[in-house]
């Protein structure tokens, strides 16, 4: 079959199939969806490293369900405003360097959907995800949640810290350092806003600005290291406390298996919990193999997927509930107690330290993380 033969095919599939079902939940009609699916023949995904929140199984499950579909997965390693940049500059693109889907930080998709980046999609378990965090219209939905963590390396690390105040400690010179660069990355902005929260900050542009501030102190004593940090860099004592989500730290720790001894800790205050969301490229060349990523993650196999990455899925509640969840998935979790006193930061506050963090890293803290 020519391209140009084969593009008219999925083209006819494409348009039939969203003539039918645009926009709603298709569960009934997910044998029509797989078909235009595998007619596309490719989903592109971006920013998802095989060791945050399982996504190595997870891509794995769905390649070994849909061994039609590939997956042209672009750069692991991107934050959020890397993925919005993504889109953008590929609006034109349809080759293999445009996004078909996202999972972004919470902040985020309010912004793409007023950007007009992502078109609605409401997956067959839409209403098991909570309203909280989820588009009313399907633009966006809330995946996961986790909640920010100190992974240390205890080969280089005596007393392994015990909440944010501790890192000002002449004993951490040159030890810590954040999960991504906080101008672009979710994980890094809410690092701050965690730190915020426990140096008595508000949540939103309070806490954004306190974490600011505690950067800034941490810069000046010494003890910042303006290193991306991950499990390779603490291993080899770059980086050797780095502040992350649980489920990268946990993750990490399983990697390195006791080489070197790393630690986990959740800090005594500023507990926060994050949420990352999901969207499909208003743009993207492929729209239906991209539902029917989402019809997979939403799913309970997906949904396990990440549960086994130490992640907390959307539907976790209405999964427990139901009987759903393996208990030795629960069992290999933090203790509840590590989740008590989490705070979920409304969008409002979420978007608003976002704001304050990204425009006054370099004026704050003058610490060119990279």
């Amino acid at each position: 079959m020519s391209r140009l033969h084969k593009l008219g095919v999925v083209l006819a599939t494409t348009t039939a199939f969203t003539m039918n079902f645009a926009g709603a939940a298709f569960s009934q009609n997910m044998d029509e969806l797989v078909a235009a699916a595998k007619a596309e023949g490719m989903l592109t995904t971006i920013a998802l490293p095989h060791d945050w929140c399982g996504y190595g199984d997870v891509i794995a499950g769905f390649k070994a369900k849909y061994p039609e579909i590939t997956v042209n997965e672009l750069n692991p390693d991107a934050g959020s405003a890397d993925e919005v940049e993504a889109i953008k500059a590929n609006k034109d693109n349809t080759g293999p360097q445009a996004p078909d889907v996202v999972d972004v930080g919470l902040a985020f998709g309010p912004q793409m959907k007023a950007e007009g980046l992502l078109q609605p999609y409401k997956v067959s378990t839409w209403d098991e995800i909570p309203d909280t965090i989820k588009d009313a219209d399907g633009h966006w939905y809330g995946d996961y949640y986790g909640v920010m963590s100190l992974l240390v390396n205890k080969d280089l690390v005596a007393n392994t810290p015990a909440d944010w105040s501790d890192l000002l400690k002449p004993e951490y010179a040159g030890q810590v350092a954040l999960a991504g660069d906080p101008r672009a990355s979710n994980q890094a902005i809410l690092a701050t806003l965690a730190a915020g929260l426990a140096n008595g900050g508000a949540a939103g542009k309070e806490a954004g600005e306190k974490g600011l501030e505690f950067f800034a102190e941490l810069n000046k004593a010494g003890n910042f290291v303006p290193v991306i940090g991950k499990a390779g860099t603490l291993a080899q004592g770059a980086t050797p406390i780095v502040a992350m989500w649980d489920y990268n730290a946990l993750s990490a720790k399983d990697t390195l298996a006791g080489n070197p001894p790393v630690e986990v800790v959740v800090p005594a205050s500023g507990v926060l919990a994050g949420v990352y969301v999901q969207g499909i490229s208003a743009y993207a060349p492929h729209p239906n193999a991209a539902k029917l990523w989402m019809e997979y993650l939403y799913s309970d196999e997906g949904q396990l997927g990440w549960l086994k990455g130490y992640c907390h899925p959307a539907r976790f509640n209405a999964m427990v509930k139901a009987g759903k969840v393996p208990q030795d998935l629960l069992d290999a979790l933090p203790p509840a107690e590590s989740y008590e006193k989490a705070y979920f930061p409304t969008l409002e506050e979420v978007d608003a330290n976002k704001e304050a963090v990204v425009a006054g890293w370099d004026a704050v803290v003058g610490a060119n993380v990279q």
